[in-house]
């Protein structure tokens, strides 16, 4: 039987029901809607215990950054997914959320149904049925795509473009099948073209246009940290195959002296 997860949403319920209701059942979400004020928030948080809250980051009492830090302050554990929406296109916003604890940060105007994907896609990431007996290799596949997420996160790539989901599964099949990276348009593009129902040569672009962003938006020393010759030596942003190289040789380095 299909799990069902629950979601606070801080928005009126008659907003949400013009976009077809049964939307919801059909991921199987169980939906709660609460004003949008902090100190309510947390009092419905507490009660209903959601599994993932989807807040404005702008709320009365206490904005959305600050539900955050509370729950975090009085528990680390068993705290839901936190998704924060703004009506503002901000690089600081974004990396504030983020920072703070936030899995997405998404800008209004969204489709509902593609949002509701994402945080389905968000939960098979921090849900996983540790009894079964796929459940380490789960564990350790959610924890190279959390590692993966938070570096393109510190690096400047926003979340919400294309480039963004795009480059972290290719990052991942580079940590898994380094040889990969030799035939990145062969194979890496057109794998995750299939994955998500689109044509390599735009693949290829979002994810250019994704490091166009984080090279002209992202934090100098971050990036000097993880590319410091591309940047040092006139080259300027690494090409797709380089940044993608980079970050997966990184990875797997790590991984190498943890284990």
């Amino acid at each position: 039987m299909k799990k069902q997860f629950k979601i606070l949403i801080t928005e009126d319920a008659a907003e949400f029901s013009s976009e077809r209701p049964e939307i919801f059942d059909e991921y199987g979400f169980t939906v709660e809607f609460c004003p949008k004020d902090g100190v309510k928030v947390l009092e419905r948080i507490r009660q209903f215990r959601p599994d993932i809250v989807l807040m404005d980051i702008f709320m009365s009492s206490i904005d959305g950054l600050g539900v955050i830090k509370q729950l975090k302050g009085a528990s680390a554990e068993n705290l839901p997914v936190f998704v924060i929406v703004s009506n503002y296109d901000s690089q600081m916003l974004e990396h504030e959320a983020l920072s703070a604890g936030a899995a997405y940060f998404v800008i209004k105007p969204y489709r509902l149904e593609d949002l509701l994907n994402r945080i389905a896609e968000l939960l098979s990431y921090y849900h996983t049925d540790e009894d079964s007996s796929s459940g380490k290799i789960l564990s350790l596949e959610k924890e190279l795509e959390i590692t993966v997420t938070e570096i393109l996160h510190q690096i400047g790539v926003p979340a919400h473009i294309k480039g963004y989901h795009y480059l972290r599964d290719s990052i991942i099949m580079c940590v898994r099948r380094p040889e990969i990276i030799n035939a990145v348009t062969k194979e890496l593009y057109p794998s995750v073209a299939e994955k998500y129902e689109t044509t390599s040569s735009r693949v290829e672009r979002a994810i250019r246009h994704a490091i166009e962003v984080a090279w002209d938006r992202g934090d100098v020393d971050i990036l000097n940290s993880y590319f410091g010759y591309t940047i040092h030596n006139g080259r300027g942003k690494p090409t797709n195959s380089e940044f993608i190289a980079m970050i997966s040789d990184r990875l797997r380095l790590h991984n190498r002296r943890s284990a």
